[in-house]
């Protein structure tokens, strides 16, 4: 789990949301709105099926492309458990809470570097 979460407003355009993600390399970030109970996700999914659509990636906002029906892990879950519920979802990317805290982001490839061995991973 990456434990340093890019968080971002619904206000920002899809196009500082990519650049933001694309400079720190992650595919995904938490969206928080203090107008707005809970927290979203905006991930490179949201991104590609704006512009794909045709939309403008400098006039389209954050908060209309952000996931906010989450399913949410908490640090006590094993990679079994988080693998399953992205599974079941559809989705790469967990958000992992603590408390009412953001303790971090699981994505698919997190899990896939647990699970894969360092002599297939230096390879």
């Amino acid at each position: 789990m990456s434990d340093l979460v890019l968080t971002i407003g619904p206000a920002h355009t899809l196009r500082q949301a990519a650049r933001m993600m694309s400079a720190r390399r992650i595919g995904a970030a938490v969206v928080t709105d203090a107008e707005h109970a809970g927290i979203g996700i905006l991930t490179e999914r949201d991104i590609l099926d704006s512009v794909a659509a045709g939309q403008d990636p400098d006039a389209e906002l954050v908060g209309t492309h952000r996931t906010e029906n989450l399913t949410y892990a908490t640090p006590e879950w094993t990679l079994e458990d988080a693998a399953a519920a992205m599974m079941r979802g559809g989705f790469r990317h967990l958000v992992v809470i603590e408390g009412n805290d953001v303790a971090g982001l699981l994505s698919m490839r997190d899990i896939v570097r647990c699970w894969t061995p360092v002599e297939v991973a230096q390879a």
